[in-house]
């Protein structure tokens, strides 16, 4: 079974988003192991500028795999 494209955003969207929680939430606890500190506002921020590309990335690469799946069908 094909997955739409539409899916495949939602399944990169939803993965980036869990994973922004889990990235700003890493920080929180590690940065201040490396004497790093920053506010909450900068964590979020520093996890924003990630959010885009990893977008990108995951749907890229859904499609990718996808065309590649078609191909072996």
């Amino acid at each position: 079974m094909k997955q739409s494209r539409t899916m495949s955003l939602i399944e990169a969207a939803t993965n980036v988003v869990v994973g922004y929680v889990l990235a700003v939430a890493t920080q929180i606890v590690v940065f201040p192991w490396f004497g790093i500190e920053t506010g909450l506002a900068e964590h979020l921020t520093i996890g924003l500028a990630f959010v885009g590309v990893s977008l990108v990335r995951g749907y890229a690469l859904r499609r990718l795999f996808e065309a590649i799946r078609m191909r072996g069908d």
